[in-house]
């Protein structure tokens, strides 16, 4: 084929075609999409010849970008407030733990240098941000657990990109000074954080008070805004992961003009840009290549998933109220994606003696990691108890574009099993003053209320309401299960 303009798009539009064709069989399956996805990739290496590392980083980087912005907006502080301790300490003490136990292991393992060791287990030392929201994300695991991990894989790139520069440093210039590296290391977390918040607080405020001609460009506003805090963050030597992180929480927990079209457009731009980075990433590696280490590369996974990644849950959460059962969950569940292999093109790019080895086998370890682990996740969550069945269709306000700048918004709310209102007349239902339920949509019928309407389990009720009284709204709803995970 000629890679001309014409045959590049049609090029894009296929890849597009099957990333969400293969997204239905993944969660068949049960297998992680981001496996199929990587798979197209390197199905299509036989077909294209692909080798440029710094495309590759740079996409990756502005992929993850989009995909903590999704991640975070959809988290509030009130929802990860329950394990922002464990989640810290996973991020930290648990990411120098794994690094550390793979980096010793690998020494022996794959008999290169300490330092070189070390590289390959600061650069799978985290967990993945767009595996473990997609994989928990349509599982309904114990709400301290599900807020712990998803906490953790969005904070935890900080340390594993600090940790992978300064080894890569160490590997070209052992006589480096490590005072200096600590010092970076305390600057770009304080900083991050302090970013995240200021562009978040700075974000709402300016979506709020800005009046744009069209209300699609709301969400272009706001993914630029993420894009800025990144971007300004690492120019002035701060984590810009985390600052990107920290500012979405911030946004997610906040009211602000058009936030479920904004919402809406992250998700799917953020579905795209992993369709497309994982593809991207599939296309970087040579199938024959991965061959040749897949000895080497399964006992190094294996020693993550049974031996690095336990050890360092265990270590990091000794003083937190997990139980034993819930220890075991979350070291299941920290799935290797995207990042690891983002930061395996650092030595690539940087020239470094073993970085196509390393690279090889950093690739071979999230394959293995993702598909052993992602797909068993849910399993795991039932035999330990921990999973609580279907999830809960979370209550989410839709914009009515016309009345954008006013103070009313239109929640869309489906009666899940057991919820109190269920089997009651709306009459009964003690709303608000101001609230009005303007429709019910209950299986193919559309049916217009009133006070003697009955609200059964399984209705998808439409409330207008005024903004400041959405919450008391969705409580309404609420069942004895959500009671305890929010509690729990």
């Amino acid at each position: 084929m000629d890679f001309n303009s014409d045959n590049i798009i049609f090029l894009f539009s296929i890849l597009l075609i099957i990333g969400v064709i293969t997204t239905k069989f993944s969660s068949r399956l049960g297998v992680p999409s981001l496996v199929l996805f990587i798979a197209v990739g390197m199905a299509l290496n036989h077909f294209i010849y692909f080798s440029n590392a710094f495309i590759t980083q740079l996409f990756g980087i502005l992929a993850l970008i989009i995909i903590l912005f999704d991640g975070g907006m959809k988290t509030s502080w009130k929802s990860i407030k329950p394990g922002i301790k464990p989640a810290v300490s996973l991020a930290t003490v648990g990411v120098l733990c794994t690094t550390f136990i793979v980096g010793f292991f690998a020494k022996y393992t794959l008999g290169i240098s300490w330092m070189e060791s070390c590289l390959l287990g600061a650069i799978v030392g985290s967990t993945d941000a767009a595996a473990v929201f997609s994989v928990l994300g349509n599982k309904n695991i114990k709400g301290r657990l599900t807020s712990t991990l998803e906490a953790e894989s969005g904070t935890n790139d900080p340390m594993a990109v600090f940790l992978t520069i300064s080894f890569l440093h160490l590997v070209q210039n052992s006589e480096a000074a490590l005072l200096p590296m600590i010092l970076e290391f305390f600057w770009e977390m304080g900083f991050g954080l302090c970013m995240g918040m200021l562009m978040g607080w700075i974000s709402v405020k300016t979506i709020n008070k800005i009046n744009l001609d069209s209300s699609g460009l709301y969400p272009v506003l706001a993914l630029s805004l993420a894009i800025l805090t990144y971007s300004l963050t690492s120019i002035l030597q701060g984590s810009g992961f985390l600052a990107v992180y920290i500012m979405a929480v911030y946004m997610g927990s906040f009211d602000f003009t058009y936030h479920f079209s904004v919402s809406r457009f992250n998700q799917g731009f953020a579905w795209m840009m992993q369709i497309f980075m994982f593809i991207l990433l599939g296309l970087l590696v040579f199938p024959s290549q991965l061959i040749q280490i897949s000895w080497t590369g399964l006992t190094l996974s294996f020693i993550l998933i049974f031996v690095a990644r336990p050890i360092g849950v265990f270590v990091s959460t000794i003083f937190s109220k997990f139980s034993i059962r819930e220890k075991l969950f979350v070291s299941w569940a920290g799935l290797r994606g995207a990042v690891p292999i983002v930061l395996a093109t650092y030595p690539l790019l940087a020239g470094a003696e073993h970085a196509q080895f390393i690279f090889n086998t950093v690739f071979f370890i999230v394959l293995t990691s993702a598909l052993i682990q992602g797909s068993t996740i849910g399993w795991l969550g039932k035999v330990l108890k921990l999973s609580y069945g279907e999830k809960v269709k979370p209550p989410h306000r839709i914009e009515l574009l016309s009345i954008g700048k006013t103070n009313l918004g239109m929640l869309e709310i489906q009666v899940p099993p057991h919820s109190k209102a269920a089997n009651k007349e709306i009459g009964h239902l003690e709303f608000p003053a101001d609230v009005l339920v303007t429709g019910i949509i209950r299986g193919e019928k559309l049916l217009t209320p009133n006070g003697d309407t009955e609200v059964y389990e399984g209705d998808n009720l439409y409330i207008l309401t005024p903004k400041d009284k959405q919450e008391i709204v969705k409580d309404l709803f609420i069942t004895p299960l959500e009671e305890t995970l929010r509690e729990g």
